[in-house]
This record gives C-alpha cells, structure tokens and sequence, in this order.
C-alpha cells in the first residue's frame, strides 16, 4: 500500500526522479550491515525447481531484470537482491550518451505504461567496466550494447560494437547485440548480419566462449526478422532477446491528446504484452525451437511471464512492472511459477 502511494506520487512528479532516488537508496544502503540480508529476506525466493540451464548457464530461476535500470552496471550485487537470477545492464555505448533533453519519461497510468525517450543515457564502457570490477554478486550478468547516436556510417556503427563488445567481454557473462533502438539496421537484416559476423569472428580469439545474442523490436518486419532468425541459427548466434518497447500507440486508454503531447519515443508496459507474446510465439516455431528466447516486454503479472514461457520463452525479463507493481512482483511470480512448474513441465515434456 505504501509502495504503491510513493509510486503514484512519484510518476505524478517525475518518473526520472523515481529512478534516480531509486538508485541512491540503493547505493546509500549498500554499506550497511545486513542490508543485503534484510532486502532478500523480504523480496529473495529461493527454489530448487526453478533452476534452470540456458546458453549452457546456470539460471537460479528465470525471472531477470531488463535493461535500463542500471544502465552502467552500478548497482549489480544491490538489483540482484530482488531475487533476479540475471540482469542486463546497459544499453552501454563506447562513449558516454547524455540522453535527449528533459522530460524525456511519461507515465501513461491508466495504460500501466510509459512512454520513453531517455535515448541511450549511459557513461560509456569504460565507466561500465569499473563498476563490473567492483561486484561481487552472483547474478548472471548480460552486457546490452549498442552503438553512440553520432555513428551513422555501418563503419562507425560495426566500430561502436566492436570496441564496446571487446573491452567488455572478461568481464560479462552473456553479450546482447542490441540493434532494437535502431530502426536503420532492423530495416535490413544484412546490416545486423554484418554485425554479427564480426562480433562472432571476434568472440573465438578469447578463451573462454559466451553466449552472444541478438535484441529484436516487435516493430521489426517479420520478413526481415525471419532473415536474421535463419542466420542466427546457421552462424552461431546462441539467442535471442524478444523484444523491446514499441513505437506504436494501439489500444491505449489513455487520451489521444494526452498521448499527441508526448509526442514521439517508445512505449513499454502492460499494451505491449500481447504483441511480445506474439513476437515469442514467431520466433519459437520459425526456429522450431532451435534458438532459446528471452521474452522482455510488458510482463506486468506472475501469470504473464507464465504465459511467455508456456509459449516457448526460457526465461523472461521485467522493468516497467516493476516499476508498476513493486519489487515483490519478482517474488510473486517465482512462488507462482514454482507451483505451476510440475503441470508447465508435463505440457513441455
């Protein structure tokens, strides 16, 4: 009840204030003696059912946290309390992004959603890689990269990646090639293609082998998405993550001119939920199970992320109904999903 008020209150003010002060009391609390006890008595799960193996990983349950959240990896052991098995932090450019200019975050609280164009807001690899020094939590990490907006030329585009991807690689367990933001190079799945080639190339000079994946948009053409689903499964691509915020405005109740004084930037929450579910169903039977998904989008219930993973999805990723509902979803949706675990596995099997 309290959290919700705080919420209600915050996303009334400003939902980049909310993040913001979420991080400090994170950071605040961090050096306190049995904080990290006290946050996971109250919101941690633990379940032996519940884990799972994926990209050859061992997964304490397949609940993880989106990207966004932390996008410089700074609060990795503090977000792994909530009992999310894995976290992807980032997006994480080659140089520090500032962002569009404020506001650039609007609650659409009717739609249990939000409209963002924070843009890829982060201080840049190298400010990432510090802080990966510093944890010491054992939550699966995935690096969500992407290329600096200024990079346009495919050159400048492989470049960001290549140099984000390099420097990033010993200290990360999983590597997502994230090109959802970026409609240029979903527009042609050639161009991904050609990222991927040279991330893969690059991935057998280290020693030890890690997942790469691939971040989709449920805006992507499917005619293209069946292109880059074909290379992925014949050049080594190990996943994908399914999908992102959306640009499109369907179904909301939120006003039409509320919605025309946002203007422009990508919509996330509950509306996005049937279309993530859609893009999870595609990919699972195009690549007949042949390439393990990660559903993010629009989880806002425990039977939601049931239902993705009744639909072929590995492991599922929440951020806007955290945001929603409170940390105490992930809790919720663990104790519901190891209670329907025994049938979810008689209708797997």
């Amino acid at each position: 009840m309290i959290f919700r008020l705080v919420r209600y209150i915050f996303m009334k003010l400003s939902p980049e204030v909310a993040h913001r002060q979420t991080l400090l009391v994170l950071k605040a609390i961090r050096g306190l003696p049995f904080a990290g006890k006290l946050v996971k008595l109250i919101f941690g799960y633990k379940s032996k059912t519940l884990k799972t193996t994926v990209f050859g990983l061992e997964f304490d349950n397949p609940v993880g946290l989106a990207a966004g959240l932390d996008p410089n990896a700074e609060l990795c052991d503090e977000l792994s309390w909530f009992g999310f098995s894995f976290l992807d932090v980032g997006a994480i450019t080659p140089l520090p992004e500032e962002g569009n200019p404020k506001p650039r975050i609007f609650p659409l609280i009717q739609d249990k959603a939000l409209v963002n164009r924070i843009g890829l807001r982060n201080k840049g690899v190298s400010a990432a890689i510090e802080n990966l020094k510093k944890s010491r939590g054992k939550a699966i990490i995935s690096a969500n990269i992407a290329h600096n907006l200024k990079s346009k030329t495919l050159e400048a585009i492989k470049e960001d990646y290549y140099r984000t991807f390099s420097m990033l690689y010993d200290f990360v367990d999983i590597l997502t090639v994230n090109i959802s933001f970026d409609s240029d190079v979903q527009k042609t799945s050639e161009l991904a293609e050609s990222i991927l080639d040279m991330l893969l190339d690059l991935r057998i000079c280290y020693d030890t082998y890690k997942p790469i994946l691939i971040k989709v948009s449920p805006d992507m053409p499917r005619e293209d998405l069946d292109k880059l689903l074909k290379y992925c499964m014949l050049s080594g691509v190990d996943g994908v993550v399914a999908g992102n915020a959306t640009q499109s405005r369907d179904s909301l109740q939120t006003s039409k001119e509320r919605i025309n004084k946002i203007g422009k930037g990508f919509l996330s929450g509950a509306p996005l939920f049937r279309k993530n579910l859609a893009l999870v169903r595609h990919i699972v039977e195009y690549t007949r199970d042949r390439l393990p998904v990660i559903a993010c989008g629009g989880i806002m219930s425990p039977e939601q992320a049931q239902e993705m993973l009744d639909a072929g999805a590995a492991l599922v990723e929440m951020l806007t109904g955290i945001i929603y509902e409170g940390p105490g979803l992930v809790k919720k949706t663990l104790k519901h999903l190891e209670k329907v675990k025994p049938s979810m596995d008689n209708q797997n099997s």
